[in-house]
């Protein structure tokens, strides 16, 4: 962060008991007796509408069934057959706008049954055994490289190496996981629960993990296809859009996801520099994130300005609400029109919008907040192509992720079509993977 000399951006604005406690577990795991009361209150519906609604397909009324008859690891495998990452998406899913908000139960009574909670409990109970739920096909000789070490390229290597191809995967990072480890709220994921579900997926062998080698800085996708049956490129949006106004280069602007990745990463929460008065720009999920984090750090007025109003903010109203319950205060219908300091920020400038013949526009009304830290949450761009066709502003895919190019595909955050949401990585890394091994070992 750009925080070094800026007044009001300090650390250990609260007391290390204090952080321990803001950032336990969002929600904590249920306790056997739960599970079995939460997972009672299915109607184990034929057609279940919660399973249309999961990205990934899991069979929900089937592992819920299998909680109650006391075999959580059985339900486990019902989860991981259709998302090796059900762990984390059981911690991280926007259940209230997926599986959650079709349950029966939601419709009838307003209270779904707690499927990203009972997801969890199964899933917990395999991985702290230790245990793989599937062992290796006989090797097919076939080497496929993997860009990327986030959710839809570790989803891809999982699958393809379960069907006995050889997989190395490349990530730029110090450490793989991609959002999961470096882009997600600490809240939500504790206990360095990322790294350990790398940890066991791969344990299931035939995936070799490469860090700090990035895509047309180590490697060339030419090369990548030479060395390479098959290439599945998972490079997520590492670029950060810019936020063109005046004094966007003052000392406390800097991006969200820079913020969060630092957070993710530091080892003591308390030197972690975080402003008095926070603003935070954008109306996504790590706006939501940075906001939270900022207050649970010490901040003490925390404010999201979005450019939109409500109904068109992609964080769901569940984030929403969350951010308010800590106090974050909401803005809509407002856009950044310039900061204001002496080489550091001390306040921002926001001018109030609204929609006139189907474009948003400013209307020239402003209000000045105080700040003295911003963050940018505008959205993410790509950040190499690799000469593909590109579709919109991400690489343009058809079918199971196949490229412009024959022998590549892609999927995750990159690909065209996708919602930028962790489930929906998983499915399109899973999907592309059998797509590639039936390409490449003749339909089988």
């Amino acid at each position: 962060m750009n925080s070094q000399h800026t007044p009001g951006i300090v650390s250990d604005r609260l007391s290390p008991e204090e952080l321990a406690h803001n950032f336990e577990d969002l929600h904590a795991p249920l306790e056997p007796h739960e599970a079995s009361v939460a997972a009672d209150r299915c109607y184990f519906c034929h057609d279940a509408p919660c399973v249309t609604a999961c990205p990934t397909d899991i069979d929900i009324p089937l592992f819920i069934r299998q909680i109650s008859t006391g075999t959580p690891e059985a339900a486990a495998k019902t989860i991981f057959d259709q998302n090796i990452l059900g762990g984390m998406c059981a911690r991280v899913c926007p259940t209230e706008d997926l599986c959650e908000q079709a349950c029966v139960r939601e419709l009838a009574e307003g209270k779904p049954v707690e499927i990203g909670r009972l997801q969890r409990y199964a899933t917990d109970a395999m991985m702290a055994k230790g245990t793989h739920p599937y062992t290796r096909s006989a090797s097919t000789g076939k080497a496929v490289a993997v860009v990327g070490a986030g959710p839809a390229g570790l989803a891809c290597a999982h699958r393809l190496a379960m069907l006995g191809n050889d997989v190395v995967i490349y990530d730029a990072q110090p450490k793989p996981g991609g959002l999961n480890e470096y882009g997600i709220a600490a809240y939500k994921s504790t206990d360095n629960f990322a790294a350990q579900e790398v940890d066991w997926l791969i344990s299931i062998g035939g995936i070799t993990i490469e860090n700090n080698k990035a895509l047309g800085r180590d490697f060339t996708l030419d090369d990548l296809a030479a060395d390479n049956d098959a290439v599945f490129l998972a490079v997520g949006l590492g670029g950060v859009n810019a936020m063109s106004i005046d004094g966007n280069d003052k000392n406390g602007v800097s991006n969200a996801v820079s913020f969060i990745e630092e957070l993710r990463q530091a080892s003591d929460l308390g030197k972690l520099p975080v402003g008095r008065n926070v603003v935070v720009i954008g109306g996504g999920m790590t706006a939501v994130d940075a906001a939270v984090q900022s207050k649970l750090l010490g901040a003490e007025q925390v404010t999201i300005a979005y450019r939109r109003d409500r109904s068109a903010m992609s964080a769901s109203r569940y984030e929403q609400d969350l951010a308010a319950s800590h106090g974050v205060k909401l803005m809509f219908n407002v856009q950044p029109k310039a900061v204001y300091g002496n080489g550091s920020v001390a306040e921002i400038e926001l001018e109030y919008t609204a929609t006139k013949d189907g474009s948003l526009q400013g209307t020239g009304e402003a209000i000045r907040l105080p700040a003295d830290q911003v963050f940018r949450a505008i959205g993410q761009t790509l950040i190499t192509d690799a000469g593909l066709t590109l579709e919109g502003r991400k690489i343009a895919v058809t079918g199971a992720g196949r490229t412009s190019r024959d022998g590549v595909w892609a999927g995750g955050d990159c690909a065209s079509g996708g919602d930028d949401l962790t489930v929906t990585a998983v499915a399109e890394g899973r999907d592309a993977a059998m797509d590639i091994h039936a390409t490449l070992n003749g339909g089988t």
